[in-house]
């Protein structure tokens, strides 16, 4: 097969690529070795955004009083945490 353009990685500047290439009507490869997104999508960037949005939540409950709001107590379930933070990247892949 021939193609105009191979996008090696899929990462947040692979993708864009490729979709905008095809779009220009270019035949387009998408060249990765793991999971499409890359690494941003899958583990690093999006994955801690989640992580981050989570303990900035239950910092807002911790002070809640801070703003007028009464929490009796607040806990957290680290395994739920990194669920979702899979759940956020799988979504977005």
């Amino acid at each position: 097969m021939k193609y105009d353009v191979i996008v090696l990685g899929t990462g947040p500047g692979g993708y864009v690529t490729a979709i905008r290439a095809s779009q220009l009507g270019l035949k387009v490869a998408v060249v990765e070795k793991e999971s499409l997104g890359g690494v941003c999508l899958n583990w690093g960037c999006i994955p801690t955004k989640a992580l981050l949005k989570s303990a900035n939540v239950f910092d807002y409950i911790n002070h809640a009083a801070d703003y007028g709001i009464e929490v009796k107590e607040a806990k957290h379930d680290f395994g739920a945490v990194v669920k979702r933070r899979r759940g956020v990247a799988e979504g977005m892949s």
